[in-house]
């Protein structure tokens, strides 16, 4: 069953490198300031709540979601389902920092808490509980293993995960857990949001921020699972890369010290720039080359990034 073809993965060991030499710096610099730390903490909850309902389909724009989670109030217009799976996120978050501590051993139990904290008030007969029947997913190239198998095949996967005996780095264990699980699918509905959660377990016990996934990154999430299932794991392991990388930005932006702000592709790089112009600094973005992070649609990097990576291709 754990079978894997990660021989497309070293090409990104750079990108992997500068992760690890930030999360050393992040660590170095903790603890920051509490009010610091939690407005850090908040604002990407609201973001990991508001991205993740998104991508399985809800409808709550980020503002919207900021009023349910804050004020706890309904939007006018707006399903009592997509209320609660705003309120139901934030809590499973809540949740899964409460879990979290260096000597954290993922457990199946913690899981099914997850998924129970996700359709509360929703499907409550469902919630927390492994399916007993088969499921297709409209879009993926595969089926989810039958219902009589899932229990074993996600005892498997923690114990594959905990004991990693490939030895593999947190962040492509990670990515192999995101993926599996996604495959094992042990639940009828809410299965995208609890992997999500669940996965970012494994991040959060390193010290390593949570990653998050974008909705505007929804299609090439989805053919990276696809891609996985074929058995290549590049796609996902870059995008994982990536979002880590933006969540370690936050961080370090707030860190003291920090004077070089990143700024939008387009205000550093004139498009007439050959052969550096913007698409192929766009480009080395989007494939994890420089040093960059995304915000929406745009890309975001620093001066010195490009001038460090002109200057090194000009030797």
């Amino acid at each position: 069953m754990w079978k894997f073809y990660l021989e497309d993965l070293e090409e990104l060991q750079p990108l992997m490198q500068r992760l690890n030499d930030k999360v050393q710096l992040l660590k170095s610099q903790r603890p920051l300031p509490a009010t610091v730390l939690q407005k850090i903490k908040d604002d990407l909850s609201l973001e990991w709540t508001y991205n993740s309902n998104s991508i399985e389909g809800n409808t709550l724009s980020l503002n919207e979601t900021k009023i349910v989670l804050r004020d706890g109030i309904t939007v006018a217009g707006k399903s009592l389902r997509e209320y609660f799976e705003a309120i139901n996120h934030e809590k499973a978050i809540d949740y899964l920092y409460g879990l979290v501590n260096a000597n954290y051993q993922l457990r199946s139990i913690d899981i099914l808490s997850i998924h129970g904290h996700i359709l509360k008030n929703i499907e409550d007969e469902y919630a927390g509980r492994i399916r007993n029947a088969g499921v297709r997913i409209v879009g993926a190239n595969f089926t989810p293993p039958n219902a009589s198998k899932v229990s074993n095949l996600l005892d498997e996967l923690i114990d594959f995960t905990n004991l990693n005996p490939l030895a593999l780095n947190d962040f492509v264990l990670t990515t192999i857990f995101h993926h599996k699980l996604v495959y094992i699918h042990p639940f009828f509905d809410g299965n995208g949001r609890t992997v999500r959660l669940a996965m970012n377990l494994l991040l959060l016990r390193k010290g390593i921020p949570p990653a998050i996934i974008l909705k505007n990154d929804r299609k090439k999430y989805y053919d990276a699972l696809n891609q996985a299932n074929k058995g290549s794991y590049h796609k996902l392991c870059l995008l994982m890369l990536q979002a880590i990388e933006r969540s370690l930005n936050i961080y370090l932006n707030a860190s003291p010290g920090n004077y070089e702000d990143y700024e939008p592709i387009s205000h550093l790089v004139m498009e007439e720039m050959a052969p550096y112009g913007r698409e192929y600094i766009s480009l080395l973005a989007r494939t994890g080359k420089i040093d960059a992070y995304k915000e929406g649609r745009v890309w975001l990097t620093k001066k010195s990034t490009i001038d460090n990576y002109i200057k090194q291709k000009n030797k």
